[in-house]
């Protein structure tokens, strides 16, 4: 029986999620397209009924406007946000700002497959010589963290990701759960992945093949110790939604040369 609900949420598209570039810690907001998404997001889950009492967002722009778009759309803007590092997307490291598909023609789209979805596989390290290191590091948000700013990554595996967001899970969200509050949490794609494989139990090998388009709700249904009762649920049109998934899919491979 099911005894709490928790929705995910990957926020809406970027302008570097349209370019097809890794994003990562860079802050960026929302497309045009993105502000759509969210908004459709709202507006589904306001017909479902929803009604949430807390949402925990990233210190990322992205997650946050989407969190404040899909809220407005419910008419639930009053409803309490807390923002943190821990939701944060993966660090990508030295390939922050490079193209997936330009990547794939370099290195192979095996390659990329490792870099963007294996389990325990961190990408090189970003260096001060990095073209976004001091937009990243210089920004006023990473001197607010629960760590010091020397102790925060420099790139990270999924492995990484999951061992840095299980202390706030723990300790602020899960408590919330337990206390019968409706939860939103509003984060990113390899974010949400990291919590789909503790929550569900998914294998490292099979983490690979999990994927979640941009602005689609994920519900997950809890007994009263947090283990899911079934597995995720994506919200909408699902013919729309295998679509979404099958083009994030696609970021990662060459891109097909148009014929003149």
């Amino acid at each position: 029986m099911t005894k709490y609900k928790l929705v995910l949420l990957r926020h809406g598209e970027g302008a570097w999620n349209k370019e097809n570039r890794f994003c990562s810690w860079v802050d960026q907001k929302l497309s045009s397209n993105g502000i759509k998404e969210a908004r459709n997001c709202g507006k589904h889950l306001k017909a479902l009924g929803f009604q949430f009492d807390h949402v925990f967002t990233s210190i990322l722009s992205r997650s946050i406007q989407t969190a404040w778009l899909v809220l407005e759309e419910m008419g639930q803007e009053w409803v309490p946000t807390q923002s943190s590092w821990r939701l944060n997307e993966r660090h990508y490291g030295a390939l922050i700002g490079l193209n997936r598909a330009e990547m794939a023609l370099n290195h192979g789209e095996e390659q990329v497959k490792i870099w963007r979805r294996s389990y325990d596989v961190t990408p090189p390290p970003i260096t001060e010589s990095h073209p976004y290191y001091k937009e990243i590091y210089d920004d006023r948000r990473y001197k607010c963290c629960d760590v010091s700013q020397d102790k925060l990554p420099k790139a990270e595996s999924l492995k990484e990701v999951l061992e840095r967001l299980l202390p706030y899970w723990n300790e602020k969200i899960a408590p919330e759960l337990k206390r019968g509050k409706m939860i939103l949490i509003s984060a990113h794609g390899n974010s949400t992945r990291a919590l789909l494989k503790h929550l569900e139990g998914i294998s490292d090998e099979d983490i690979v093949n999990v994927t979640l388009p941009t602005g689609v709700p994920v519900l997950l249904e809890l007994d009263e110790n947090l283990h899911p009762l079934s597995r995720h649920q994506f919200l909408g049109d699902q013919e729309a939604i295998q679509a979404a998934i099958r083009k994030v899919e696609d970021q990662g491979k060459v891109k097909p040369v148009e014929k003149k």
